[in-house]
């Protein structure tokens, strides 16, 4: 088999399951909890999978609620319940749920939210969900009962994309928002570095080293079609996705030092942004895409930049980090107001938070090895890569610091990191 023709099969096995287990540890969470009582759903033993669980486990995961009922007693998901009793019981609100076999594999699950305190309905859902699609109904349940009660979009509907090397094999893969349903998009026996969801989360880009150098590809999820972006001389690396998705901001050295450029994204249309005469590189568009922030070491070491989207040229080029000394991998949150970073402290790379409009920058974590961060579409949690044990693992913590996971697949090399966009 040619090189190529073993790249086509790889593709091919694009939405393959991955039945790697990745175990999940939860540490650091803040001290006020929000007590629940998450009721197991009457007649879910018809299912294959607990949807009880998960929604317990993602709301445990969110680092905002504690549960209060963990075992196999059910509530009927009629009537109103005892609201005394279950203030009693500790819970200041009542999840409880049904299901319904309507067919082969086939199930309507039925969820209601109470609020204990307020004696008061909170509504619910009702969902059809195939036996293959449990993990993501019992997900669109705990973002329901997240944006009820706290009045945010949850998370838990969304999905990650990563990079595990076994050996010398490396495979792009995705994964529901817990790190668990984990499916192969890409394998190569050559690296694969920065995955990059498109705002829509129908595609990533992503850089293959699979022709011996970085080449920049779009690869379509659903299908696994995928096309090169970029492969110009020399290296072609960081992409990036405007907020329309029609364009992305990429790095190459094509012309000697490696500039920022932007391209359309099937590939038309590359144009210089960046006319430094040193290294300008990992460029990504401000929420509004009116910016491009990126990593240049043009004032003697690496430090974060801003400047118009058209380019420096437009209306120049200004500093965003002061703090530390040397500071890399620029992400900006969803909303505008934070930039997280990568500061080398002592020969330390620890992830770091900057408040865009005070200036104040705090460390998120106390690692040495942290890399890659990455927002959650809402904003409250930052995803990087980072070291236990000597292995890369995928690590989330809140933009407070307070509540910190630890993903890991025992005997995986898990990094680059990248969370998913909302997807509705």
């Amino acid at each position: 088999m040619s090189y190529k023709m073993a790249i086509v099969a790889l593709l091919l096995s694009i939405a393959t399951p991955v039945f790697a287990q990745m175990n999940i540890e939860i540490t650091g969470v803040g001290q006020s909890l929000y007590p629940i009582a998450v009721m197991r759903f009457k007649d879910e033993n018809k299912l294959p999978t607990s949807v009880t669980e998960i929604i317990r486990q993602d709301l445990a995961r969110s680092g905002y609620f504690k549960n209060t009922e963990n075992g196999n007693a059910v509530e009927s998901d009629e009537g109103t319940p005892n609201y005394k009793s279950w203030a009693a019981r500790g819970a200041d609100a009542l999840v409880v749920g049904s299901v319904v076999q309507t067919g082969n594999a086939q199930f309507e699950i039925h969820y209601k939210l109470f609020d204990v305190r307020k004696s008061l309905s909170l509504g619910g859902l009702n969902l059809n969900s195939s036996a293959d699609n449990l993990r993501s109904a019992a997900h669109k349940i705990a973002d329901d009962i997240i944006f009820k009660l706290l009045g945010e979009r949850g998370v838990f509907s969304t999905r990650l994309s990563y990079v595990i090397k076994d050996g010398k094999r490396y495979r792009l893969v995705i994964s529901d928002a817990d790190g668990q349903n984990i499916r192969n998009a890409m394998n190569s026996g050559e690296p694969i570095i920065s995955p990059s969801w498109s705002p829509d989360g129908k595609k990533v880009a992503y850089v293959s080293f699979e022709d011996r150098k970085p080449v920049i590809y779009v690869h379509e999820l659903a299908t696994g079609r995928r096309i090169s972006l970029s492969n110009q001389k020399g290296n072609n690396s960081a992409p990036a996705w405007s907020p329309d998705g029609k364009k992305l901001a990429i790095s190459l050295s094509k012309d000697g030092n490696t500039q920022i450029y932007g391209i359309n994204a099937d590939g038309t249309g590359l144009h210089r942004l960046t006319r430094g005469n040193t290294i300008d590189t990992e460029p990504q568009y401000s929420a509004d895409g009116r910016y491009i922030y990126f990593t240049s070491d043009r004032g003697g070491n690496p430090q974060i930049y801003r400047m118009s989207a058209d380019g420096e040229q437009a209306e120049g080029v200004k500093r965003v980090t002061f703090k530390q000394g040397f500071v890399t991998s620029p992400r900006i949150s969803p909303d505008g107001k934070y930039l997280a970073y990568i500061a080398n402290i002592g020969g330390a790379y620890r992830l770091y938070i900057l408040n865009l409009a005070t200036g104040d920058a705090q460390a998120l974590t106390d690692g040495s090895s942290d890399e890659s961060p990455s927002f959650a579409a809402n904003g409250r949690y930052v995803l990087y890569s980072t070291k236990v044990g000597g292995k890369r693992v995928l690590a989330a913590v809140s933009v407070d610091g307070n509540s910190k996971q630890v993903l890991s697949i025992p005997g995986s090399d898990v990094r680059q990191p990248s969370w998913g966009p909302f997807m509705d």
